[in-house]
């Protein structure tokens, strides 16, 4: 019984990884299929990843996906740590409400904070372009580190903060070298998520995006109607290999990390 019961779970865990990475190594594959046909496999290929650094529009939208989630994320980061600070400053009615608007983004649908943001563009003559994405981006990714950030801050003993200030040191500087230290994974955490999220994003960037600003969701969309071209596979797949890789070395320095603190 014991056998079987290991079996199930292990049978569940096989089945929840195939659902999830089935879709993805599919992707891999047709990325290397000298067809452009995803029904006949016609030969194994590089031209398509050729074809991919010679699209120039394909590279204009990674180039605006990236450039967007990062800098999206590193003002949002930024704003975001500043209001957890005087979130956790607060007394606890102040803090309960700015807690309750702070969820409010993240409880509504992708498609309300698309419209709302793109009616407010409208209402204040904001031309709809690379700027009112960006603006759109910073302003859904703030929650997100907020909720990174503060349960960090209240971890923290203030006490400590208060005992450097009285040995001398400037409240900057108290803050630099006795509270940042502290909260620095909760910031990172909250830069990688909204990093996610922002890189992710469709439907608020298709609300709020100009005509000829894309990214690669917005792209992918265009693209349905016409056929997704190999060169769409062939990005998927060096993308998912970049994640992949950063992945495994995160997790190689926090175990580096982990024992040499044990030793």
């Amino acid at each position: 019984m014991v056998r079987f019961g290991k079996f199930l779970k292990g049978f569940y865990v096989a089945l929840m990884g195939i659902f999830l990475y089935a879709p993805i190594l599919t992707l891999i594959v047709l990325s290397f299929n000298a067809s452009k046909s995803r029904a006949k496999w016609s030969g194994f290929t590089f031209k398509w990843y050729a074809a991919l650094f010679e699209n120039e529009a394909i590279l204009q939208s990674l180039w605006n996906t990236i450039i967007i989630a990062l800098v999206s994320s590193l003002v949002a980061t930024l704003i975001g740590t500043m209001a957890s600070i005087a979130m956790n400053r607060m007394k606890k009615l102040p803090r309960q409400v700015m807690m309750g608007i702070t969820n409010i983004p993240m409880l509504n649908a992708d498609i309300v904070t698309g419209i709302s943001l793109m009616l407010l563009f409208i209402m204040t003559d904001f031309a709809p372009g690379f700027t009112s994405v960006l603006l759109a981006h910073i302003t859904f990714n703030i929650p997100y580190v907020i909720l990174s950030v503060l349960p960090k801050l209240k971890q923290t003993d203030r006490n400590v903060f208060e005992a450097a200030q009285d040995l001398g040191a400037t409240p900057i500087s108290a803050f630099m070298k006795v509270v940042l230290p502290d909260i620095f994974p909760g910031i990172l955490s909250g830069f990688l998520l909204a990093f996610t999220m922002s890189l992710d994003d469709f439907v608020i960037t298709h609300f709020t995006k100009g005509a000829g600003v894309d990214t690669i969701s917005t792209k992918v969309y265009t693209e349905l109607r016409k056929g997704i071209k190999p060169e769409m596979y062939a990005l998927s797949t060096l993308m998912f290999a970049a994640v992949l890789i950063l992945l495994v070395l995160i997790n190689r320095r926090r175990a580096t990390h982990e024992q040499t603190v044990n030793h």
